[in-house]
């Protein structure tokens, strides 16, 4: 696209009351005007022509193919002209909601035929973020006219849940909630799996003692016993609408992500094995377990290709689904936010299914702005009635989360910048009670 610059717009303005006062003066002289502009044309077709063209820019974009919530990314814009470059161009760049680009309009100054910038990539949500067009333009040799060319760059970046602040989080939550020697009772003294014999101390439970071996040896020998390990962990996480609502700031989505990578970097470190599946309006792929702490990248991509959904949850789709793909007796960690009675009951009998086979974790966040409404003070028709809406909706939430312990699913009731402590500390809980 070529347009007029602001210099051809206020020369073409200059030569109207220049024209107008020859007319007065003299009025044969009317046709200055028309020849002004006639001037003026030639000399914005002549800047149009000469100088360096559209055709002949080069633009190149390095941007990082994932970024962690909580960093910043690096662009990299490189610009090279065929012959002869303008002195300065202007950029911007365009890129949707979930990635801002800082900065992403300036000015490239050339040195010979090529300019290059960076600018920071920060994420806003999490998700696929493309950028969508690199707009550069310069002006003409005379200053008359804009050059401007437009690419569709097809970048994307994977804006993730992040890994780095995860794992410091994780050791130092774990290392809270394991004192000293826990590392060690983990891995024995406190399963069920057999391990080895070894001699008895004086204040052991008599019932920990092997007799028969005891009088085969002579003395006096114990059993030693070791958690077992690789047990199939999934995290189920809703992406239904009443996900997407914030939460202290955030997406109650994206708190859900952000324990579930908290607690599956613990429980690949202890061992065990770690799946995702995600489900909605209708149930998404199941990713499938790993093991080891090397593999906690592969859960990352997994939890951020869980988009925000604008359906209702179906939960006899999805959890039935998810009942069928697993083979064996599973720890089940629910994420979900249920909207109204009707999802409560649906809920409520899709977990009693799978209750029969699996052990089944319930994540409940807890809604603290619900709870301010509450215990505001009644100063108001308005308040007294936010606060009575707020009031059964907690009683609500507090009835089903009763039943649900009465069923047998074991509960994590917690606010959201508690939730990855307590979601810990119930997995724990559950390793060193052997019910998993």
């Amino acid at each position: 696209m070529i347009y007029p610059t602001a210099r051809a717009v206020v020369l073409a303005a200059a030569g109207a009351p220049v024209a107008l006062l020859l007319g007065l003066v003299a009025p044969g002289w009317w046709v200055a005007g028309g020849a002004w502009i006639a001037l003026l044309a030639a000399l914005i077709l002549i800047d149009a022509l000469i100088g360096p063209g559209r055709g002949a820019v080069h633009a190149s974009l390095e941007t990082p193919a994932a970024i962690g919530t909580g960093s910043v990314g690096e662009l990299a814009l490189r610009v090279v002209f065929d012959g002869v470059a303008p002195r300065r161009a202007e950029f911007s760049l365009d890129c949707p909601a979930r990635l801002s680009i800082s900065p992403s309009r300036g000015v490239l100054t050339f040195s010979g035929s090529q300019a290059s910038t960076r600018a920071e990539l920060i994420p806003l949500r999490r998700g696929e973020a493309e950028i969508t067009a690199l707009w550069l333009r310069w002006r003409g040799g005379l200053g008359l006219v804009w050059k401007q060319w437009r690419e569709t760059p097809e970048r994307t970046v994977a804006v993730l849940p992040d890994v780095s602040g995860v794992k410091a989080q994780a050791i130092r939550l774990y290392g809270r909630e394991a004192p000293a020697g826990m590392k060690s009772q983990l891995e024995t003294g406190e399963g069920s799996e057999f391990h080895a014999l070894r001699e008895a101390p004086a204040a052991i439970d008599p019932r920990a003692i092997d007799w028969k071996q005891s009088a085969r040896h002579g003395r006096l020998l114990a059993k030693e016993f070791r958690v077992e390990r690789n047990h199939p962990i999934v995290f189920a996480i809703d992406t239904g609408r009443a996900m997407g609502e914030p939460l202290e700031g955030a997406p109650r989505l994206d708190r859900a992500i952000n324990a579930a990578l908290l607690l599956a970097y613990v429980c690949l470190k202890t061992g065990d094995m770690a799946a995702v599946f995600g489900f909605g309006a209708r149930p998404r792929a199941f990713s499938g377990f790993v093991s080891g702490a090397g593999n906690l990248r592969r859960l990352q991509t997994q939890l951020a290709g869980l988009d925000y959904g604008e359906d209702e949850t179906n939960y006899t789709l999805g959890l039935t689904q998810l009942g069928a793909s697993l083979k064996r007796r599973s720890l089940i960690v629910v994420f979900t936010e249920f909207a109204d009675t009707t999802s409560a009951e649906l809920m409520i009998e899709n977990l009693t299914r799978l209750l029969r086979r699996h052990l089944v974790l319930f994540v409940a966040l807890r809604d603290s702005d619900l709870e301010r409404l509450t215990q505001a003070e009644p100063r108001d028709a308005e308040t007294v009635s936010r606060a009575v809406t707020a009031h059964a909706l907690l009683r609500a939430r507090d009835l089903v989360i009763a039943r649900l312990a009465r069923l047998g699913v074991r509960i994590v009731d917690a606010p959201a910048e508690r939730l990855g402590p307590a979601l810990i500390s119930a997995y724990l809980d559950l390793k060193r009670s052997d019910a998993l």
